[in-house]
C-alpha cells in the first residue's frame, strides 16, 4: 500500500514522496526520484504524520499522493559518496563567486548543492534586485559540466540555510526546528511592549526575530481582560483615564483629572467600576504627576 514519505535534504529543503516499503523508518537515508535523475535524503516522517506536514506546508499537497517515489534505502557506499559531494560544494561555491565577480554581478552566493547523481547543481544566492545571470549560467555549465539552477532566496532563508547561533545562545530556530518561515511584523513587538529598537528585536538575518511570534497569542488573550489605554473609567474616585496596564502583574495604572496617578489591582478595579464606591481609604498607591 502506498503512503506519504517526507524526506529532508541539505539545509531546510524538504520534499514529499510515495513509498510502498514496509521496512523504512524515520531516520533512514533513502534514494528518491528527482528532477531527471535521483537524489539522496533522510526520511523524516511516514504515513499520516508526513501527510499532515505536507498539507500544512506552503502550497500544500497538489495531489492525493506525491508523484515521485522513494526508490529504496541508501547503501553505505552511497552515503560516503554523498559526503564527498558535500565536501566538493566548498570548491563549487568558491569558483562560482569568482565567476560572479568576473561578470560584475551584484549578487551574493550563499550555498551550493549537488544532486546525488551530479546531473544537477543548484546555486543559492541573495540579491537586492533582479539579476540577469544568463551569461553566468552558461559559464557555470561549461565549468561543472552539468545542468545549473540559480535560485534566489531571501535573507531569512539564507540564515535558515547556513545556520548560526541567536542572541539567546541557542541554534537558530529557522535552521533547527522551525518548519516554515512566516511573516513577522513590528506590531508583534508593540503588542508585547518590547523595545522597538531594531538592534534589539532583529535576528542574525537583519529581520525581526521569528520568536516574537511564540508568545504573541498569549499576550493578546491576556490583554483582553484589561481596559484599553486611553479609556476613561468611572471608579470609586471619579473619572480616571487608563494610562498603562501590566499584564503579568495584574495591575492597571490610572490618572485622574488633576493629573494624579494610582496603580490598582485588576480585580479591585473591576469591583470599583461595578460598585463605584467612594472609599477615600483605598489601599492602592497614588503618586502625583503634572500633565505635560
Amino acid at each position: 500500500m502506498s503512503t506519504f514519505a517526507e524526506v529532508g535534504f541539505k539545509g531546510r529543503r524538504k520534499e514529499y514522496f510515495t513509498t510502498t516499503s514496509l521496512d523504512l523508518q524515520p531516520g533512514h537515508h533513502v534514494i528518491v526520484e528527482a528532477d531527471r535523475g535521483q537524489d539522496l535524503g533522510r526520511l523524516l516522517a511516514l504515513g499520516a504524520v508526513a501527510e499532515r506536514t505536507c498539507s500544512a506546508s506552503e502550497g500544500g499537497c497538489a495531489t492525493p499522493l506525491p508523484e515521485r517515489k522513494v526508490i529504496r534505502e541508501a547503501r553505505d557506499e552511497e552515503l560516503r559518496l554523498l559526503e564527498d559531494l558535500r565536501r566538493d560544494e566548498e570548491r563549487v561555491r568558491a569558483r562560482t563567486r569568482e565567476l560572479v565577480h568576473d561578470h560584475g554581478l551584484r549578487m551574493k552566493v550563499t550555498e551550493a548543492e549537488w544532486q546525488f547523481d551530479r546531473r544537477k547543481l543548484t546555486i543559492f544566492f541573495t540579491a537586492e534586485r533582479r539579476v540577469d545571470f544568463r551569461a553566468l549560467v552558461r559559464d557555470l555549465a561549461r565549468t561543472f559540466r552539468t545542468r545549473i539552477e540559480l535560485r534566489q532566496i531571501g535573507v531569512r532563508d539564507e540564515s535558515a540555510l547556513l545556520g548560526g547561533v541567536g542572541r539567546c545562545g541557542r541554534e537558530l530556530c529557522c535552521s533547527s526546528w522551525l518548519p516554515d518561515l512566516k511573516p513577522v511584523s513590528l506590531q508583534l513587538a508593540k503588542d508585547q511592549k518590547l523595545s522597538l529598537n531594531p538592534a534589539q528585536i532583529s535576528g542574525c538575518c537583519g529581520r525581526l526575530m521569528c520568536c516574537l511570534m511564540y508568545e504573541h497569542d498569549t499576550y493578546v488573550q491576556a490583554r483582553r481582560r484589561f481596559p484599553r489605554e486611553g479609556k476613561v473609567l468611572r471608579t470609586g474616585l471619579g473619572q480616571e483615564r487608563v494610562v498603562d496596564v501590566d499584564i503579568w502583574g495584574e495591575r492597571v495604572t490610572l490618572r485622574d483629572e488633576e493629573g494624579s496617578r494610582r496603580t490598582v489591582e485588576l480585580e479591585a478595579l473591576k469591583e470599583e467600576v461595578r460598585s463605584r464606591p467612594r472609599d477615600r481609604h483605598s489601599p492602592t498607591e497614588r503618586t502625583p504627576e503634572t500633565d505635560s
